[in-house]
This record gives C-alpha cells, sequence and structure tokens, in this order.
C-alpha cells in the first residue's frame, strides 16, 4: 500500500516537472531566427546571451554575444546582465531555453526573447552577426 502511494506521488511529480518545462515562460517574445540580424543592428540596447557550455560556444558563436552556461546562470547573470536588459536567449534545446527565461525572469526581466527556429544550428547566419555593447571580459 505505501509502495503504491510513493509510486503515485513519484509519478505525479514526474508529470508536474514535465509539464512545467512545456509550458510557456512569461514575458518571452520568440523573434524568427531570419529576423536575429536585423534585430541585432536595429536594438543597441539588446544583450543576447548564449546559455550553451562554453566548449559549443567556443566552437561557434555570435560576436559579442555574453556565454553563461545554463547551470552558472543564477548565479552570475549579474556580471553582465541588469533586469532592465532586453535579452534575447540563444539556446541549443528548448528546455534550455526555457530554463534560462524561467531564471531570469524570477530575477525581475521582463524583456526576454528567444529565437523561434535554428539559428545555432546554421553556420553562416552566426558568423555574419555581431551584437555591440554586451559585457566586456
Amino acid at each position: 500500500m505505501v509502495f503504491r502511494i510513493l509510486l503515485s506521488i513519484l509519478i505525479a511529480f514526474s508529470i508536474v516537472r514535465f509539464l512545467r518545462s512545456a509550458w510557456p515562460v512569461r514575458s518571452l517574445s520568440y523573434v524568427e531566427a531570419r529576423d536575429v540580424r536585423e534585430l541585432a543592428d536595429q536594438t543597441l540596447d539588446m544583450k543576447m546571451l548564449d546559455v550553451r557550455d562554453a566548449v559549443d560556444y567556443e566552437k561557434e558563436n555570435i560576436r559579442g554575444s555574453i556565454n553563461i552556461s545554463i547551470g552558472r546562470l543564477a548565479y552570475v547573470w549579474q556580471h553582465c546582465l541588469s533586469p532592465d536588459d532586453s535579452v534575447l536567449i540563444l539556446a541549443d534545446s528548448y528546455y534550455k531555453r526555457n530554463k534560462a527565461a524561467r531564471i531570469l525572469y524570477k530575477q525581475g526581466f521582463r524583456k526576454l526573447y528567444a529565437v523561434n527556429g535554428d539559428l545555432l544550428g546554421n553556420k553562416r547566419t552566426l558568423s555574419d552577426i555581431s551584437v555591440k555593447g554586451c559585457c566586456e571580459g
């Protein structure tokens, strides 16, 4: 009997966790991959946050983007980001994108954007884009 209760709780917890990761994030708007270059040119105050691991970031990235891996984001975001910033989240998975948006939303960020499409998979697009005014160092 106790085993069934524990199993039911575990299943319910797993379902809730899955639904939460798939649920839309408040304040997260989507930008088409083809529009990112134009957006980077027009919006000088938007920061691009790449939440991939450092190894993947070093292989290919947008010049001037900020790299904070998803595991470190909750602890070091304040070094380069402010809740008043507009932030475009670049990630290699839907899960990482949403997790980054949730972390930033909890810290007071309300102008959050994510790429709708495979920007990071397009090497030509990445090498053509650069961002001004991001965190140095």
